[in-house]
C-alpha cells in the first residue's frame, strides 16, 4: 500500500439525493478507503462540521446542509485489478430513481468472500458518471433474476421501507426433474 495525497478541507453542500442519510454512512461512502474507525474518530473529535457545528454519527443530513470534511489521508493500493468490461448488463427497466437488471446465474451481486467484483461493481464501471448506484436487495450468486439498484438515496430508503413493511414480495421459481405431486411445493434445500 502506498499513501495517497492528503486532500484539502472539503465543503460539500447536501442536496435531496443525500438528504435523510446519517452522517456516518455518508462519510463512509464519500471517503472511500478511510477506515471506519477513523471516520468515527473525526466525528467524535468535531473535525466534521455540519453548518458550522459539531454533530454525532447519527445526525441525519438535510437538504441544504453544508458539511465540512477535514483532510483525510486515504491509503491506496499499489494495484487494483480492474473490473472486466464484459457485456452490458441486461436492463429490464430504468427511470430517474432505479434501474432493474436481469442478473444471470453464476454472477455475484457484489465483490467479497473470494470474489473480486460483482454486478454492482460492473454496473459502476459501465456507468462512471452515475452519482449513485446502490443495491436495494441481493440475490444469491447462483440465482438468476431481477435485481433493483437505486440511483437516488430517496429511492433506496423507500425500497428498504417497503421491504420492512412487507409490501414487496419476492417470488422464486425453480426447475426440477420429474413430476411434482402437488401444485404448490415448498423446497427447503439449497
Amino acid at each position: 500500500m502506498t499513501q495517497g495525497a492528503t486532500p484539502a478541507v472539503q465543503r460539500v453542500h447536501i442536496d435531496e439525493g443525500d438528504a435523510g442519510q446519517r452522517i456516518d454512512n455518508y462519510l463512509l461512502r464519500v471517503c472511500k478507503g478511510v477506515p471506519k474507525s477513523h471516520v468515527y474518530r473525526i466525528l467524535r473529535s468535531g473535525e466534521v462540521r455540519v453548518n458550522g457545528g459539531r454533530v454525532g454519527p447519527t445526525y441525519r443530513l438535510a437538504d441544504g446542509d453544508e458539511v465540512r470534511i477535514p483532510p483525510v489521508r486515504i491509503a491506496q493500493r499499489d494495484y487494483t485489478a480492474p473490473v472486466p468490461a464484459g457485456a452490458a448488463l441486461p436492463v429490464v427497466y430504468e427511470d430517474e430513481a432505479i434501474v432493474i437488471i436481469n442478473k444471470p446465474a453464476g454472477k455475484a451481486v457484489h465483490g467479497g468472500s473470494g470474489v473480486s467484483y460483482g454486478v454492482i461493481e460492473q454496473l459502476r464501471a459501465q456507468r462512471p458518471d452515475a452519482r449513485m448506484l446502490e443495491l436495494a436487495h441481493r440475490l444469491d450468486r447462483e440465482t438468476s433474476g431481477l435485481l433493483i439498484i437505486a440511483k437516488k438515496r430517496s429511492a433506496l430508503k423507500a425500497l428498504h421501507d417497503m421491504q420492512r413493511a412487507g409490501s414487496i414480495e419476492k417470488h422464486y421459481l425453480t426447475l426440477v426433474a420429474g413430476q411434482c405431486n402437488h401444485r404448490l411445493q415448498h423446497v427447503k434445500l439449497p
